[in-house]
């Protein structure tokens, strides 16, 4: 069996990104990955302006530390102010374009303001110094600087940058398409009624919003018939029209296990079996697309529901994350106090479901079963837990967030 860094590098390794792309509406480009890297055209901010409401002053005026200017004009964001005189001063707004002549901003909490009949007079009870509480044109972006790289899966911060500069549209490449069916006869519906020896089927439901989260086109074609006849058939039918499907149940060597028997004949696998707790049947290959040459990705999931979960986290998320042209598929882990004892390591790396409790270490998870899906809502993340290794409290272990994978 591979390890688990062997099979995510066997995955990626074989992973064809995307080549079509389209333009779409910033506004619209969440989730999307950028197919061409963005430049801007302008400098941000545009202009010399104001970091707070106060006064727009030249810091020579000011020297006395209790200077009295008058007030010669008011300056909102969104207007241009005449060039400010000498021994005056300009009352101005966060945001507002810097008169010619002024060098420094004095927030209005240092400030004094009268109304006489000679006009209005604010007295600076703070000396300021030149560029103080000044935002300077282009200190956040330069014309001509590449703001975000192509592969940049676009969040709502870049959607942000990506209109700061003027950009209305942005080209992406084309969604994943990913055909999805589950297998398992004894597999029901919520709102069915559940007959003996039936389960409710959580994988469908599991599966389907994970795929949501990554931005995918989904064709979902339900429950399978435990047939070899039957799951050949829909490995047929999905592949035409799609990049990637995506099952679950019916990898592992029972007698009614036939999906990985079904893709063997209906093309090839190229892995199959992980040393990883939970998830060790895991199988990815490729189906042929019937009268065509070339083939769409297969990755079968485990069924019980926890290992489908977390070999989705591990190597389903990355593998489509690179087909969707991401350069950057890697979780964020940390290194984290364990406050639990796990007095024995399995020979298999193990993923283990934990939590951040209020002291900042890790609890664990009292049942660890592959079929106990309550530990996934219960938990923070996953525990990477090399074969074999014990854990003691104050140790430290490696920990991915599901905030990290879950997106």
């Amino acid at each position: 069996m591979l390890t688990a860094r062997e099979a995510l590098d066997h995955l990626l390794a074989a992973a064809r990104p995307l080549a079509e792309q389209e333009s779409i509406p910033t506004l619209q480009a969440n989730g999307r990955v950028l197919a061409v890297a963005q430049g801007s055209q302008l400098d941000v901010p545009p202009m010399d302006n104001s970091q707070m409401d106060g006064y727009a002053v030249r810091a020579a005026d000011c020297t006395s530390g209790s200077a009295r200017l008058p007030v010669s004009q008011r300056i909102p964001a969104g207007q241009v102010g005449q060039t400010l005189q000498h021994g005056t001063a300009a009352r101005i707004f966060t945001g507002a374009m810097m008169p010619q002549g002024a060098d420094a901003i004095v927030m209005q909490e240092a400030c004094e303001v009268e109304k006489t009949a000679d006009g209005e007079w604010v007295t600076i009870k703070h000396q300021p110094a030149a560029g103080e509480w000044v935002r300077r044109r282009g200190e956040d972006i330069r014309a001509g600087s590449t703001i975000l790289p192509a592969g940049t899966r676009l969040r709502a911060q870049e959607l942000g940058l990506a209109a700061s500069v003027g950009l209305a549209n942005l080209p992406v490449l084309r969604r994943l398409r990913v055909a999805v069916f589950f297998t398992g006869d004894e597999l029901a519906m919520p709102g069915e009624e559940l007959k003996p020896g039936a389960i409710y089927n959580s994988n469908r439901f599991l599966l389907r919003a994970l795929l949501e989260n990554l931005g995918c086109d989904i064709t979902d074609y339900g429950i399978v018939p435990d047939s070899l006849e039957a799951t050949r058939a829909t490995l047929r039918e999905t592949a035409a029209g799609h990049d990637l499907i995506v099952t679950s149940g019916g990898v592992s060597v029972g007698e009614e296990d036939h999906v990985k028997p079904a893709v063997e004949a209906e093309g090839r696998l190229n892995l199959w079996q992980i040393a990883i707790k939970p998830g060790k049947p895991l199988a990815f290959g490729e189906v042929n697309r019937v009268g065509k040459s070339d083939t769409v990705f297969f990755i079968g999931l485990p069924g019980n529901p926890v290992s489908s979960f977390v070999t989705f986290l591990l190597f389903v998320r990355p593998f489509i994350l690179r087909l969707q042209g991401v350069s950057e598929v890697a979780p964020q882990a940390f290194a984290m106090r364990a406050d639990f004892t796990l007095n024995k390591g399995d020979r298999r790396n193990e993923f283990l479901r934990a939590k951040i409790n209020d002291k900042g270490g890790l609890d664990l998870f009292a049942n660890q079963s592959s079929a106990v899906l309550t530990s996934t809502v219960w938990g923070d993340g996953l525990i990477d837990n090399p074969p074999g290794q014990a854990i003691a409290p104050g140790d430290m272990v490696r920990f991915l967030p599901f905030s990290g994978l879950l997106s």
